[in-house]
């Protein structure tokens, strides 16, 4: 007896219930989390942010409160006994000049950090998206937009924050408060003159990707370049945003610093790591530890803003993803 014609296309099929597809955002993770500096990366921002979110309500100690009598103290790791027979934690990492908890003022300094460079990072995303897009996308705005970007490349970016900020800072102190005005000042100052690179970066990709078969096809039916550029070219240009806004986010936490360590940050009361590094100095010969714990903070923030971005860049491209 003859087997039936379906015979051999049955023995073809699969046995096993076909699975869901994958998603895209899922192979991103699997990607990412094969990258080990990248894990680190995110590893150590996580715990930096929560630290600077949370420190406070675990020490509770003022970062700004004055204890002369327990001034230039080193870093004490044993335990106190105090009159309620309690066992109390003493400044663990020590005290400045002026008898400030170090951990404390760490804590403090990190989130005044912090805040400036994500808040920064996103001023000079948009911006740099913005012009990128637009200079790569029309054809008649990529001469202005990119001789403007070639003007603030070549202005000199740390003697024109100072200006600005000798310019505007009593304006902003007046209008916002003391810490407020500054915060405005640098954010702005900040964001305003390190958007060229995502700039630039941008507008290359996009003047790749609008000659693709499928703008052209999105053009032949009449879509409209904002549905273009919001449905095709900017979740095609992910990739070198997010490497840019990593970097953008380690040049505001260094640029703040550098400002703070000069004295023309914020107020010389208000803890930042680079205000810690500059009242350190005088005394880094006795008190080494001074230098190296805000140092040591800003090198490894940024350093793993560095990894994280080096990771999400190989994750997001879908050509070099899986190597």
């Amino acid at each position: 007896m003859t087997e039936p014609a379906t015979a051999p296309i049955e023995a073809l099929k699969d046995k096993v219930p076909e699975q869901p597809p994958r998603s895209q955002w899922r192979d991103v993770w699997d990607q990412l989390t094969k990258h080990k500096g990248a894990m680190f990366g995110m590893g150590f921002l996580l715990f930096i942010t929560l630290a600077v979110l949370i420190g406070p309500y675990i020490w509770q100690v003022d970062p700004q409160k004055l204890d002369i009598r327990n001034k230039d103290m080193r870093p004490i790791y044993t335990a106190l006994w105090d009159s309620d027979a309690k066992v109390r934690w003493a400044n663990p990492l020590g005290s400045d000049q002026l008898g400030r908890d170090n951990l404390a003022q760490m804590i403090a300094g990190g989130r005044a950090s912090m805040a400036v460079g994500w808040a920064a990072m996103i001023l000079s995303l948009l911006i740099g998206t913005a012009i990128g897009v637009l200079a790569g996308f029309f054809k008649r705005l990529d001469g202005p937009l990119m001789r403007l970007t070639d003007l603030f490349l070549s202005l000199p970016i740390l003697p024109l924050l100072l200006v600005a900020v000798t310019l505007f800072r009593q304006p902003l102190r007046a209008a916002f408060g003391p810490e407020g005005g500054m915060f405005i000042l640098i954010v702005t100052v900040v964001g305003i003159t390190s958007w060229m690179p995502t700039a630039r970066i941008v507008r290359g990709d996009v003047l790749a990707i609008k000659e693709r078969e499928f703008v052209l096809a999105a053009r032949s039916i009449g879509t409209t370049s904002f549905k273009i550029i919001r449905r095709h070219l900017l979740p095609n240009v992910l990739s070198p945003i997010m490497v840019s806004a990593a970097l953008g986010l380690a040049t505001a936490i260094i640029t703040e610093s550098a400002l703070s360590f000069l004295g023309v940050g914020f107020p010389s009361d208000f803890p930042t790591w680079g205000k810690m590094l500059a009242d350190a100095v005088p005394r880094m010969e006795r008190f080494p530890e001074r230098v190296m714990l805000p140092g040591i903070a800003i090198s490894l923030t940024v350093l793993s803003v560095n990894y994280l971005g080096d990771g999400l860049r190989d994750a997001l491209d879908p050509r070099i993803r899986g190597r």
